[in-house]
């Protein structure tokens, strides 16, 4: 009887392993694909800005970064289906994040709701 529940957990005890190996594997595999995407955007990027172009563009990301990974994607796009004429300068990139900022622009819009008081001459009984 303990041989057999031995065995049952020495199996289970192997398949909890393969289990999480497995994800290990997947989640590896992950890692290694986004770090290859972000070393072929890094090396685009490298080709299509120029040294103060980019400069700005890592200035950018320190404080936005949600606008400059759309400012990134946005030229591998435009490099890779050969929207790109040649290097981009820093005027260049200027008026590509004004058009960011303008289509990501939030509008904060304020309402005020005043109290309503219950002025009801039904309730004044005197």
């Amino acid at each position: 009887m303990d041989d057999d529940l031995e065995a049952i957990r020495a199996k289970r005890m192997a398949e909890l392993q393969q289990e999480m190996g497995g994800g290990m594997d997947k989640q590896q595999k992950q890692q290694q694909e986004a770090q290859r995407r972000e070393e072929m955007m890094n090396s685009i990027l490298a080709q299509v800005l120029d040294q103060s172009a980019r400069a700005r563009l890592n200035s950018i990301a320190l404080v936005k970064p949600e606008k400059a990974k759309m400012v990134e994607s946005m030229l591998c796009n435009m490099a890779t289906t050969g929207q790109l004429p040649g290097r981009i300068g820093e005027d260049q990139l200027k008026s590509m994040l004004e058009s960011v900022s303008q289509q990501t622009k939030k509008t904060t819009k304020l309402k005020y709701e005043r109290r309503r008081v219950l002025d009801s001459d039904d309730e004044d009984d005197y």
